[in-house]
């Protein structure tokens, strides 16, 4: 192949590239955020200091629903107070009062609320650091804006290199 053949293929084929990595990037950023609710998990970021260095700020959660009485005793647990949610860490299951008592592994004493069950959110079954930062920033309207942009610029790159084809082709 001439080297003036191959030079009208490189562009082509860098659009096709371009845009293909684009929009796997795009897909894949929201994937943290959609697959474990499909799958019945519910995502908070951490956003204080009170289970590190187990849990670190900017850390994601996964939790799932669980029945309190299979909550065990140094499970991490999440649950409502005052219209926030807290995870720490369960030191004692009280299963005639209906109420966890539990400890955020920073702090150096028991929570002094105990946590009815009505509060309980779930179990938290896995923790990711820093990925809360990411996805909060992928949640807001500004975020979803550019990646919309960004998929957008993945599909022009697309239809970029359908064209060059066409025209080198014709």
């Amino acid at each position: 192949m001439t080297q003036e053949k191959q030079q009208r293929f490189r562009l082509p084929a860098f659009c096709s590239l371009a845009g293909t990595v684009i929009l796997l990037c795009v897909i894949g950023a929201f994937l943290p955020l959609t697959i474990p609710n499909l799958l019945g998990y519910q995502i908070y970021e951490v956003v204080s200091g009170s289970m590190e260095p187990e849990i670190p700020v900017g850390s994601v959660i996964y939790v799932k629903a669980a029945a309190p009485e299979e909550i065990g005793e140094g499970e991490i647990i999440a649950f409502m107070r005052n219209s926030s949610v807290i995870t720490h860490r369960v030191e004692e299951n009280r299963f005639v009062e209906g109420e966890f008592i539990t400890k955020g592994d920073a702090n150096s004493k028991e929570d002094v609320m105990p946590v009815d069950y009505d509060s309980l959110i779930g179990k938290v079954t896995c923790h990711i650091p820093v990925l809360g930062i990411l996805l909060s920033v992928l949640a807001s309207g500004v975020g979803k804006l550019y990646a919309g942009a960004f998929a957008a610029c993945g599909f022009m790159f697309l239809m970029l290199a359908e064209k060059i084809r066409e025209r080198q082709e014709g």
